[in-house]
C-alpha cells in the first residue's frame, strides 16, 4: 500500500509542476471546487453518524456514547464498592477490636 501512495504522490508532483496545472489552480472558482470536493467524505461521514443515532433513538437502541458514560459509571461504582468493602473489613480487623474493647 506504500507503494501505492509514493507513485501517487509523485504522479501529482508532476502534475502540479505542468504549467497548465498551476494556471488552472490559481483560479479561485476551481480552488473552491477542490477544497468542497475535499470536504465530501467528512460531511459524509459525520450525516451518517447523525442519521445512525437518530435511528438508534427511534428503536429505542443504546448509542456508543451511551454505552461509554454506562460503562464508566458501572466503573466508577465497582471502584466505590471496593473501596466499602475495604473499609468494612479494615473496620473489623482485631487491632480495631482491642482498640474498642481497651477503650471500654
Amino acid at each position: 500500500m506504500s507503494s501505492f501512495k509514493k507513485t501517487l504522490m509523485q504522479k501529482g508532483m508532476k502534475l502540479m509542476a505542468d504549467p497548465r496545472v498551476l494556471k488552472l489552480m490559481q483560479d479561485e472558482r476551481v480552488m473552491k471546487a477542490v477544497m468542497a470536493a475535499m470536504s465530501v467524505p467528512g460531511k459524509a461521514q459525520s450525516l451518517a453518524k447523525e442519521q445512525l443515532e437518530h435511528v438508534a433513538k427511534a428503536m429505542a437502541l443504546a448509542t456508543e456514547g451511551e454505552l461509554k458514560d454506562l460503562r464508566r459509571t458501572v466503573r466508577k461504582l465497582e471502584e466505590e464498592l471496593t473501596k466499602m468493602k475495604r473499609d468494612q473489613a479494615g473496620d473489623k480487623s482485631p487491632s480495631s477490636k482491642k482498640k474498642s474493647t481497651a477503650a471500654e
